[in-house]
């Protein structure tokens, strides 16, 4: 099972949890909806809060990667130039 469908499952299981224990509390309607209300947006601020962290290490990861690749390419064209100079150096010797 991957981490990420365990940590989804654990966090699903702990939000039912939440919302049921709110809905069976001795408490009037009116309070038990703010409640509800109050504890969905406390989720959704931590989830988004959450993501956000993941999309922008995800953004700089993926640049570092770029540059290298770039760095990488950039080398091999060199080394590919030097191979043909040296090539042809040695056709012409012949």
């Amino acid at each position: 099972m991957k981490t990420s469908t365990t940590i989804l499952g654990i966090l699903g299981a702990a939000a039912a949890g939440a919302v049921l224990g709110v809905l069976f509390a001795p408490d009037k309607g009116s309070n038990t909806r703010k409640k509800i209300s109050d504890k969905s947006k406390d989720y959704g601020d931590n989830i988004k809060t959450k993501f956000d962290g993941i999309v922008s290490n995800i953004k700089s990861n993926g640049k570092e990667i770029i540059e290298e690749g770039k760095a990488k390419f950039s080398q091999a064209k060199e080394d590919f130039n030097t191979l043909k100079d040296d090539a042809k150096a040695i056709k012409s010797n012949y």
